[in-house]
């Protein structure tokens, strides 16, 4: 099952504040909590402590807690990597590697006697993932997360990100990544121009970078990874379907009842013999073939606009369709909305047979 998560930064907030927005979190449906070890400072008594406290209260909301490290952090808290019982104490689910050991030390640690999951980092590259199996891991508890980048332009390639992502679920390896709340006022670091993975994503609403990753089908857990996010955020990123892509649309004026029916209401997937040109969905042509669909907004189409058939059809009356390249328009097509425009380019993510919901913009 794929999930939602939040980030905390508790030296830079208070317990309250963080616990309330757990709380808020927990409410709409989020499982997982990033925190950083990395930055925290303070003697090993207090760091236990204040963690302790916040993961306490992280699980009795049914959130599990993974604590982002590196090798010079294990001694800091007592650690080792042969020795992972503080982490446990705490209560955390796991540890996040942000920086690597090797690849034998990683394979031991997923070995604990704790259960703790051990986090890998995914923007790492390098084969590092495939360095640490070959050392014979216990792959049940052996994850990755990709990085966050709090400094604009420095986020990762599409290219790379495919890249790297890839490795891990050719081995069935779990995957999360980062993406940033236009709300959220701070990370773990003093420069935070959004923290997300893909530079491509930081000027986008968080709900369609999460979409976006969704339908990579390289991505099992999305991640904010600045706080705080706003409810409206938290609420929108709930009512995600991670398993099936939804649009938000615009209709035209003249887009009749029925049509928003089809548009709304109806199931929608694509045919199974794609179209370059068109994105195909057939069953409200059949379900409605009595109806009527006067000719409107038979303007030349674009990509991103959502078409049906109309009365001059034949046999396509009623079809729904999304065009994902510019063409004329013979009149037989209505143009009844169009994809808001920064969801536009995740069509190029529909593939065939895939199902998909469109849901009108008020």
């Amino acid at each position: 099952m794929r999930k939602l998560g939040i980030s905390i930064y508790p030296e830079h907030s208070t317990p309250d504040k963080d616990k309330e927005y757990i709380s808020l979190a927990a409410r709409y449906g989020f499982k997982r909590i990033f925190t950083c070890l990395l930055s925290v400072k303070g003697n090993k008594e207090e760091i236990i402590e204040k963690f302790t406290d916040i993961i306490s209260h992280a699980k009795k909301e049914g959130m599990e807690v993974i604590f982002d490290v590196a090798p010079h952090v294990f001694p800091a808290i007592g650690a080792s990597y042969d020795n992972l019982e503080v982490f446990a104490k705490m209560g955390a689910a796991g540890i996040r590697l942000d920086e690597g050991f090797g690849g034998q030390k990683e394979a031991l640690m997923t070995h604990n006697p704790y259960g703790l999951q051990i986090e890998i980092n995914i923007s790492n590259g390098t084969k590092y993932v495939e360095q640490i199996l070959s050392y014979g891991p216990n792959t049940d508890n052996l994850i990755g997360c990709h990085n966050f980048y709090p400094q604009e332009y420095t986020g990762l390639s599409y290219k790379y990100f495919v890249e790297t992502s890839e490795l891990f679920k050719k081995h069935n390896i779990r995957t999360a990544a980062f993406v940033s709340s236009k709300e959220a006022t701070f990370g773990p670091w003093p420069v935070n121009d959004g923290l997300c993975t893909l530079e491509e994503h930081r000027r986008l609403p968080i709900v369609t970078q999460a979409k976006h990753l969704f339908a990579t089908d390289l991505i099992d857990d999305v991640l904010i990874g600045n706080a705080y996010a706003s409810e409206e955020e938290l609420k929108q990123l709930s009512s995600i379907n991670p398993n099936k892509l939804a649009f938000r649309v615009n209709v035209n004026e003249e887009t009749s009842p029925l049509e928003k029916i089809i548009i709304e209401k109806e199931v929608h997937f694509n045919r199974g013999d794609v179209s370059d040109y068109l994105i195909r969905s057939t069953q409200s042509r059949v379900k409605y073939k009595e109806e009527s669909f006067p000719n409107h907004d038979t303007v030349d189409i674009q990509k991103g606009d959502v078409l049906i058939g109309n009365n001059d059809f034949g046999q396509y009356k009623g079809e729904l369709q999304i065009a994902r390249l510019p063409m004329k328009n013979d009149g037989r097509k209505n143009v009844v909305g169009r994809i808001v425009e920064e969801e536009v380019y995740l069509l190029d993510y529909i593939k065939p047979w895939d199902y998909f919901e469109m849901t009108i913009e008020e």
